[in-house]
């Protein structure tokens, strides 16, 4: 049955590699059941509630990824866009979070027709492949960065910005010695060595206090989300500020989710000749379906996880890795306390030994022409310093285009780029 439905053979894959990435993307975004609520409940919604609101909106979403687009890519609530959803729209500008709903509502009504009439993948192809294959590079980074800083072994500084944290703790030892273990494991060629150690790094973190087990049932009921259910507000819909407010959910969700599509893809050889990923549209749909299905249950925007490289990595790369991942989030309803028992620093290593995966496109941009190397570095720089896949690409593309038309080579550039270069500066601008 899977085997047709997913075509696994087309793809050199068997069900139990796409089960082991599902499991593995599932573990290392697992986070956002408890980040999310911690986040928009500061905006007085409810946490509990929100929780609910989180899974439900990543199980329709990567559902829909899996079984219509056929793609080892999984959704939930970015990161980012939940910030700016709380802390700028809700407690900085003094909107309602209702009010901070109907944005997101309607931006995944506009995606919907944006995907519908294939606007969005007019876009992803307009993308110069140099750009893409430093997209690739720069969510390495990025998300390595994001490994490493979860895991203490990076921390903020004042003086320097970032700097090494205090190795001498706990949450430390764990991270590098699941690093450690992991690469031990993908050195022997051991199949899943990616989960392998994940549960190598939580079961350390049992003794040094890191790993807790947990104290409440651990079936349980998932909180009603009958607080947060369709709770639009249609007050101030046609003010400045909401085209500002709903022109950054679509522009950071937009290329975050262009990037990530992009990169991934890239580093698993997905895409075509011309740079095309097969499916696109598709996958583009369930991100818009996710959003509008999102905002419906009570969440901020949802969005393709660049964690979806871990399964990548792991060797994903039909839709059944993403169908693995939803089933995880369905059981993790029911089953929170275990999955939530995982600490950051178990999957800190995967993010990091998985960075270093998406490196590998940079051997395909030619640095010799440096109106291809210049815009594929400011890509590739941007994407961890910034801490933003979208702006990123925006720095990337822009100065592609500028590079391109002032040394007398604009027939490079194709007519869909000027565009976005325009917008990305008014997106600066505003």
């Amino acid at each position: 049955m899977f085997e047709n439905y997913f075509q696994l053979k087309k793809h050199n894959t068997d069900v139990r590699t796409e089960f082991m990435a599902g499991l593995t993307t599932f573990l290392t975004m697992a986070y956002i059941l408890a980040v999310n609520p911690g986040i928009l409940g500061k905006t007085g919604m409810d946490p509990h509630a929100i929780f609910t609101a989180t899974a439900l909106g990543s199980i329709v979403a990567t559902l829909v990824m899996a079984l219509y687009a056929n793609l080892p890519f999984a959704l939930a609530p970015g990161m980012g866009l939940n910030a700016f959803f709380a802390f700028t729209v809700v407690l900085g500008m003094g909107y309602s979070w209702e009010f901070a709903l109907t944005a997101v509502f309607l931006e995944g009504i506009i995606f919907i027709l944006l995907t519908f009439f294939k606007i969005r993948e007019l876009i992803v192809d307009a993308i110069p492949l140099t750009i893409k294959h430093a997209i690739s590079a720069g969510i390495g980074l990025f998300i390595a960065f994001i490994g490493l800083h979860g895991a203490g072994i990076v921390v903020s500084d004042k003086a320097t910005l970032v700097t090494l944290g205090n190795l001498n703790n706990p949450t430390a030892w764990i991270a590098l010695s699941g690093l450690l273990i992991t690469g031990i494991l993908l050195a022997l060629r051991i199949k899943g060595a990616l989960i392998w150690g994940i549960f190598a790094s939580t079961l350390i973190g049992i003794p040094l206090g890191i790993t807790h087990f947990p104290h409440a049932s651990l079936v349980q009921l998932p909180p009603s989300i009958a607080p947060i259910f369709f709770k639009f507000q249609w007050h101030h819909i046609l003010t400045i500020n909401m085209l500002i407010i709903l022109f950054t959910f679509l522009f950071v969700d937009m290329f975050d989710t262009v990037g990530t599509l992009v990169g991934v893809a890239s580093k698993a050889n997905m895409l075509t000749k011309e740079g095309k990923l097969p499916g696109i549209n598709k996958a583009l749909l369930a991100d818009a379906i996710g959003t509008t299905f999102g905002a419906m249950v009570g969440t901020s925007t949802v969005t393709t996880y660049v964690e979806s490289a871990a399964g990548v990595a792991e060797g994903g790369r039909t839709g059944l890795t993403a169908l693995t991942t939803a089933i995880l989030f369905i059981l993790a309803l029911f089953l929170a306390p275990v999955f939530l028992m995982v600490p950051e620093a178990a999957t800190a290593p995967v993010l990091i030994v998985v960075g270093s995966f998406m490196m590998s496109p940079v051997q395909k941009i030619n640095f010799a022409d440096y109106t291809e190397s210049i815009p594929a570095f400011l890509t590739i720089i941007t994407m961890p310093l910034a801490y933003s896949i979208a702006d990123g690409i925006a720095f990337g593309m822009i100065s592609y285009v500028i590079l391109k038309v002032l040394s007398g080579r604009h027939n490079d550039v194709n007519w869909m780029m000027y565009i976005l270069t325009a917008l990305f500066i008014l997106k600066f601008i505003l």
